[in-house]
């Protein structure tokens, strides 16, 4: 998949005129940045929605993550301390399973670095600490997408000799963030189910009680919302639904149902949840409500009825 950096302009301050493209990114602080409409050019496939000022559906990934980042900013202003943004990365109108893992994690890996230059501002870079699932992750960050960047890069389990057998070196969460930390981003944390396990500890000991702020990246959360992991063999895994997923707000998420009743599932905080259709060269909005609907009840329910 062709990931592209592209040229974005953000200011603080309000312009007179309409912003232009520039050749660099301008970066944002936290949460601090007041609105700015970027003027777009005309797309093919358009979104049409009752409400004037809800996104559209992105064109690319371009908008999409410009679209993430002004979500992630709304939820950081408003004090929102657990995030979650989802979004397929083997294509815009792809589904689950249609990429293959390892390039899927690799095009994460480029997108939260592209994410992180439109979130974080250059003087909060060593304030923002990013979890990879591995500690080899960290290492492959380092030598390609976070190559020269200042961000501090981390690890959520470290390898050990037992890996094959399930068993996974624990390291203590809260020993290893630092106090000037910030801002945590915790990217795919789904190819080990010890990943999530650790992410939650990460929330309970070195967020819930603090000023920083977390959120979690593509970590296809949406299997254990949705039971794929059965409760009564990864007991720990299924009570994250009733623990951690209630503290947490979806603030970017796109969801692609395939078949015949086929459509999407879409949010930008602080919008309301849609369920889109497309038809023919836009998207229409064939349903919207304040609460996140589970994957099931838009499959059955709601886009049959649509």
């Amino acid at each position: 998949m062709p990931l592209s950096t592209f040229p974005i302009a953000f200011t603080l301050q309000p312009p007179a005129t309409p912003v232009h493209h520039h050749h660099h990114h301008q970066q944002v602080n936290f949460g601090s940045a007041r609105r700015v409409v970027v003027k777009k050019s005309e797309f093919a496939v358009r979104s049409v929605s009752s409400a004037d000022d809800v996104p559209l559906f992105p064109a690319d990934y371009e908008e999409l993550l410009d679209q993430a980042k002004e979500a992630s900013q709304a939820a950081l202003k408003d004090g929102i301390q657990l995030m979650e943004i989802e979004f397929p990365t083997a294509g815009l109108g792809s589904v689950p399973g249609d990429g293959e893992g390892g390039i899927e994690m690799t095009g994460s890996m480029q997108l939260i670095r592209e994410f992180c230059d439109l979130l974080v501002a250059p003087e909060k870079a060593t304030r923002t600490r990013i979890f990879f699932p591995e500690a080899n992750e960290v290492q492959f960050a380092r030598k390609s997408a976070f190559g020269g960047a200042s961000f501090k890069l981390d690890y959520l389990t470290k390898p050990s000799f037992f890996q094959d057998f399930g068993f996974v070196e624990a390291v203590k969460m809260v020993d290893r963030v630092k106090e000037e930390d910030e801002l945590f981003i915790v990217g795919y944390p789904y190819f080990n189910v010890n990943e999530m396990l650790v992410v939650e500890e990460l929330y309970r000991d070195a967020v819930a009680a603090t000023t920083r702020q977390m959120i979690i990246f593509n970590g296809e959360l949406d299997r254990i919302r949705s039971g794929y992991y059965p409760s009564f063999f990864y007991p720990k895994l299924a009570a994250l639904s009733k623990t951690l997923f209630p503290k947490m707000e979806t603030i970017y998420y796109i969801h692609n149902f395939k078949g015949r009743n086929g459509g999407t599932l879409f949010r930008c905080y602080p919008g309301p949840w849609k369920v889109l259709r497309r038809m023919g060269s836009r998207y229409v909005c064939v349903h919207q409500q304040e609460k996140m609907p589970t994957l099931k009840e838009v499959a059955l329910d709601i886009l049959p009825s649509a």
